[in-house]
């Protein structure tokens, strides 16, 4: 008995050691300033156009401007006060509060180690370590969905008596939609499993229907003011998923969207066509995506889903239900994943952050079939149980290893330590970390205040330009393809370049130069060019980015 007691002592103060050891090193990372990708195109760009405009001021030429922001509202606070390290720091927080969810749902259940396990296993999931050092919103959605879920089974497994579960489900449902559309996926499920579980459970089928209907409108009202935004300035609640169906029906004349990210049209075709085109994949390698992504995930890489899981959370998972208990709740996490996983990979760009809302239930399933292989190796005799234990404990310690091992790579990629201790400067950071920063400083010291500037290839990244901006949602090939075509005459050309209302356009070369040469002849590009030179006067060249003056 004091064996056993002292090592789970042991393993409670190595979980605790480990964890706090991940949330030194997180906080070292946040206390730089931001450098992530849609951070500095949307949830910090957005909130600072905000402030820069006086409130809501509408953009139709970056369509995930009409996205729910309910997070970016936390960091347009902060940007109020002149502040942009504290958003890392509430974006990291959700993920400790989706952590600590995790916490109290196995430890209740199978005690305090085990709840520390399920911690770890989920905050050291790399797309979470990732995602806690920057500015999105994928974690905030996903504590609000994950808190919806658990607020549901609370109320289902305590006989449907506590109304407050069931609203506080609800309400936390309208705040995970409030926050990224993908949480819609999660809606829709959750407000079925309503209706159905409550149906089978109570054979009051009537009453199933109201209490789901409750769901549905307690939901939408906590959502609504967004909707209600978008529908006043497009005609579209929920600008720009399905517009093309409410454009047709209501002539609002504006291109669609997917669920996620892209408002591209070409995205309509199916996943098999898409990924065959661009990465060479067999069917069958599209058909396994929803294992690969546990395997093969690569940060920044779009064939292989921009960002990392760790395989133990699919390793683990059939062990889970080796064992009859807590079997309606194993049954709903496993439900939900699949669906939401199915829905999110075969219905928009498959991206590993995408899924986000199923990985505090697969933590809380990978613990089940650990504890369940350990409870089950005690059984056997005992040096072969002894073998058994050790084996499991070595398997689970070499894969949250992993983890770690990628929370050293991002440490030593970002190098906060230079920063965070003077050795140095806040531009000289940003100039190691975004190679078009050297432009936008000069444009910010430079260049008059009623500049405006088009992007030209440089991932619609606005965050630090202190100059009004725009581009379009093709990276700006939509635009030169149409002053190539105006090149055919002076006139339509100066016209053309006119119409765009733009001052200067910042442009990275090499993509420019490559998507010339990879879509019109020689002859056609040499027009274009010589055509554009009398227009167009460099004043700022670095990193392979240019400044150009647009001559009137």
């Amino acid at each position: 008995m004091i064996e056993k007691r002292w090592v789970s002592k042991t393993v409670t103060i190595s979980l605790y050691a480990v964890i706090t050891g991940i949330l030194i090193i997180e906080v070292f990372l946040n206390l730089t300033p931001p450098v992530s990708r849609d951070a500095l195109i949307h949830h910090l760009a957005i909130p600072k156009l905000w402030l820069t405009h006086g409130g809501f001021y509408e953009m139709p030429w970056a369509s995930f401007s009409y996205y729910p922001m309910n997070i970016d509202l936390l960091y347009l606070l902060s940007l109020y006060f002149k502040n942009d390290i504290v958003p890392k720091f509430i974006h990291l927080a959700f993920g400790i509060g989706i952590g600590v969810l995790v916490y109290r749902y196995l430890g209740k259940r199978f005690g305090r180690n085990w709840g520390l396990l399920g911690f770890l296993i989920f905050f050291s999931t790399p797309v979470i370590v990732r995602l806690s050092t920057t500015v999105y919103v994928d974690l905030g959605m996903a504590f609000f969905t994950t808190a919806s879920v658990l607020a549901w089974i609370k109320w289902q497994s305590e006989g449907y008596k506590d109304l407050k579960w069931f609203i506080l489900s609800a309400v936390c449902m309208g705040l995970a939609a409030g926050s990224k559309y993908n949480a819609l996926i999660a809606w829709f499920f959750l407000n079925l499993m309503v209706v159905f579980y409550y149906s089978r459970d109570t054979r009051k089928g009537l009453q199933a229907v109201k209490f789901g209907v409750v769901f549905f409108v307690v939901t939408l009202f906590v959502v609504s003011p967004w909707f209600i935004k978008n529908y006043i300035q497009t005609g579209n609640p929920i600008y720009p998923l399905l517009n093309n169906l409410v454009g047709f029906l209501h002539d609002t004349g504006k291109a669609g969207g997917s669920l996620a990210a892209s408002t591209d049209g070409n995205w309509s075709s199916s996943i098999f066509q898409r990924r065959a085109v661009m990465f060479g994949e067999e069917f069958w390698e599209i058909l396994f995506i929803p294992v690969r992504i546990f395997f093969q995930g690569k940060d920044s890489s779009p064939q292989y889903f921009d960002g990392v899981l760790n395989p133990i959370l699919i390793v683990m998972l059939p062990f889970a239900f080796l064992k009859k208990d807590f079997g309606r709740d194993r049954l709903f996490f496993i439900l939900f994943s699949v669906f939401f996983l199915l829905m999110a990979c075969f219905i928009t760009i498959i991206r590993i952050r995408y899924i986000l809302p199923i990985i505090p239930f697969l933590a809380i399933l990978s613990v089940m079939g650990i504890r369940n292989c350990i409870e089950w190796t005690k059984r056997l005799p005992r040096p072969v149980g002894h073998i058994g234990i050790i084996m499991i404990s070595s398997i689970t310690v070499i894969l949250v290893a992993l983890n770690i091992l990628y929370l050293k790579d991002c440490f030593y990629t970002i190098k906060p330590a230079r920063y965070i201790f003077h050795r140095e400067t806040k531009d000289e950071f940003l100039i190691r970390n975004i190679g078009y920063y050297p432009a936008v400083k000069y444009i910010n010291e430079n260049l008059p205040d009623d500049s405006r500037i088009f992007f030209m290839f440089i991932g619609r990244q606005g965050y630090y330009l202190d100059r009004s901006y725009y581009y379009d949602s093709s990276f700006g090939m939509k635009t030169i393809e149409n002053m190539v075509k105006a090149s055919k005459d002076r006139r339509d050309f100066q016209e053309y370049l006119y119409s765009m209302k733009s001052t200067h356009i910042l442009m990275r070369t090499d993509l420019f130069n490559k998507y010339l040469r990879d879509n019109f002849s020689e002859e056609t590009i040499g027009r274009f060019l010589g055509l554009a030179k009398d227009y167009w006067r460099p004043v700022y060249a670095s990193n392979g980015y240019v400044v150009m003056e647009v001559k009137k």
